[in-house]
């Protein structure tokens, strides 16, 4: 089960307890998945220069003490998903390379009464918890004072010793899973200098009274608040937001798969300072019942000025108000992706003064279907440079648009349009039309540096002379089958091609002459699947140089035609052989003495009473085969 590098997989084999053998040249041992229940004190004994060992989803439920002391070098051990019912700190004592020790998913309710983990000096990560885990001691961190990612599965946790986390000094983050508020705040105290991102799972900020054991949230250095899987209320929004508005180092806010109750009308007005160091908003899959209902938002239009970057995927978004957009005075980056945008309310969402700054915007995966209509509404975003609008639906598309003069990057890959026209905007660097069922590529866009026509319907490469300064482009998966030398040698600035994927008849000829454009860095034909990319900037093929095409592959008619005619001259010679030298008849000849060689399956009639043998010359093979045998088998009486 072991590679050339000493990594041994053994996950997945039924084994019922850590195999024998090991030896000082294992490196990394997988037993993930098995049954072992017990590890035993000489079962890693040898295996000094392990570096990890992965024990997850086992069902181990004892462990000698001395089972890991030949392990110092050990960086990364997964005890996850097991029957742990408690935590030695005899276990840890001897790995001090540790830098990966997952623990959660077993039976222990608590750490013990002092700290586990107090000789893991070099510890980054620490992954502990389960269902049952209800403790946490003031002790059960000793020794630990730098953590990179600290996540603690918490969700019946309900004793919190108050200091027990103070023993870490930094943690970049911190993933904390629990339901009691009143553990979340005793948690969130001890950590308020040492937090930088701080994640919170799967807990409900339902109850207004419980929001003022959260105050002291307002007093972290964190810089990243995450919270994943969470319940707010309108009841309890208000004061969320002025606590986080008043943290003072806090530059990034995430909601992600989270649940609101409500619609936007706090039932207490927001009373917060606005925060001076809050950039980023992401809010991913918000699940608002009620959507259609929600409010304007006019409580928060003061808080918004200088946020830089604001995501609202996937939340059934269906208009921004005008005034809210009229506030995000410095906002660069927007996504509003996979909402219900169309093109009215984006007409209403990108009012006149709305996100003066904009400079990203992403509306792929919306309800637009008026191309003119789209640019029309963003025309007055003078710092606007890269646009998506992929996977809307907008068919046909007339010949003039108006757009803002500083767009470079437009997207529009998936969204059925059956033909370009001058509506695309002349100031582009990077066009994306993929998977359009386009057949031709005919416009003028003399900046044009990229250019993606994957997925469509075309038999000729766009003319070079309309896009004088391309430096990238991606044709593949079209019907293209060939290439002319003066188009090839029209493209002075070409340097990636990926044109795999088409219906190229291949010949030499043709791979030599592209062989010898020395102004393109990188070309891919597909010849055949082993030379196809996955996409046109990360490329899994090969430098068109580097293709050595067998014969078959270079003259693959002429080679299927010559393999047929010598089939068909053996064929004939075959036959004629056998004419000449009766083989039809030794065939019926074998084939009526492997008959003969065969017994009766049953007894012959009782008026037969010989069996006859003759012995004849091919000579008289036709009397003794159209007469004697007749008269001797079916005469009256035979």
């Amino acid at each position: 089960s072991c590679d050339a590098t000493q990594v041994c997989n053994c996950s997945s084999m039924d084994l019922d307890f850590i195999p024998p053998g090991l030896t000082a040249k294992i490196t990394v041992l997988n037993l993930a998945h098995n049954r072992i229940k017990h590890i035993r004190s000489q079962d890693l004994q040898q295996a000094v220069n392990l570096r990890a060992l992965l024990l997850q989803s086992n069902k181990i439920s004892s462990i000698d003490e001395d089972s890991f002391h030949s392990l110092g070098k050990l960086e990364c051990l997964d005890l996850s998903n097991n029957n742990l019912a408690h935590l030695s700190p005899v276990w840890f004592g001897h790995l001090f390379s540790l830098q990966h020790l997952h623990l959660q998913g077993n039976s222990y309710r608590d750490l013990g009464e002092s700290s586990p983990f107090s000789n893991l000096r070099n510890l980054s990560s620490l992954h502990l918890g389960n269902p049952q885990f209800s403790t946490i001691r003031q002790g059960n961190f000793e020794g630990i004072e730098l953590l990179d990612k600290l996540w603690i599965d918490g969700g019946n946790l309900s004793q919190y010793e108050p200091g027990s986390l103070k023993w870490i000094k930094k943690i970049n983050h911190m993933i904390i899973n629990l339901r009691s508020v009143n553990v979340f705040s005793a948690i969130v105290r001890d950590l308020l200098h040492s937090v930088t991102w701080l994640e919170v799972r799967k807990i409900a900020f339902s109850i207004p009274a419980e929001m003022q054991l959260l105050r002291v949230m307002s007093s972290s250095f964190a810089k990243k608040i995450s919270f994943k899987q969470t319940l707010l209320t309108d009841a309890t929004v208000p004061e969320i937001v002025s606590i986080l508005e008043d943290m003072p180092k806090l530059v990034e806010v995430d909601m992600i798969d989270c649940r609101l109750l409500g619609t936007g009308r706090w039932e207490i007005q927001i009373q917060a300072n606005q925060s001076q160091t809050l950039r980023v908003l992401t809010i991913d899959k918000l699940s608002i019942e009620e959507f259609y209902l929600f409010t304007d938002l006019q409580a928060v239009e003061g808080l918004l000025s200088l946020l830089t970057k604001v995501t609202v995927d996937n939340t059934k978004v269906f208009l921004v108000p005008c005034r809210l957009s009229q506030h995000l005075l410095s906002l660069e980056y927007l996504d509003l992706s996979a909402n219900l945008l169309g093109d009215f309310s984006l007409e209403h969402s990108a009012c006149q003064g709305g996100w003066p700054s904009l400079q990203t915007l992403n509306l792929s995966q919306n309800s637009l279907s008026d191309l003119e209509m789209t640019g029309k509404s963003l025309s007055h975003l003078s710092n606007l440079i890269l646009l998506d609008i992929s996977q809307n639906n907008f068919g046909e598309i007339p010949d003039v648009c108006k757009w803002p003069k500083t767009l470079k990057y437009l997207n529009l890959s998936s969204t059925q349009i059956p033909k370009l026209t001058t509506c695309i905007p002349p100031t582009l660097e990077v066009l994306d039309v993929s998977a359009n069922n386009l057949m031709e590529f005919g416009l003028q866009l003399p900046f044009l540096k990229e250019l993606y026509l994957a997925k469509n319907q075309l038999k000729t490469l766009p003319g070079a002379a309309r896009i004088p300064n391309l430096v990238a482009m991606s044709v593949r998966r079209n019907k293209l089958n060939s290439f002319s030398r003066e188009e090839f040698e029209s493209f002075k600035k070409l340097e990636l091609l990926d044109a795999s994927d088409n219906n190229f008849i291949c010949s030499c000829e043709f791979l030599s002459f592209i062989h010898r454009q020395a102004g393109i860095a990188q070309v891919l034909v597909g010849w055949p699947d082993k030379y196809v990319c996955d996409s046109p900037l990360a490329v899994r093929g090969v430098h068109v140089g580097a293709v050595h095409l067998s014969l078959m592959e270079c003259h693959k008619f002429l080679v299927v035609s010559l393999i047929c005619a010598l089939v068909f001259l053996v064929i004939l010679f075959l036959v004629a052989v056998g004419y000449k030298y009766h083989a039809v008849w030794y065939l019926r000849m074998t084939w009526a003495w492997l008959q003969a060689k065969r017994k009766p399956k049953r007894a012959p009639p009782k008026d037969i009473c010989y069996d006859a043998f003759v012995s004849y010359s091919e000579n008289d093979s036709d009397w003794v085969e159209n007469i004697m045998v007749r008269e001797l088998e079916q005469a009256c009486p035979p």
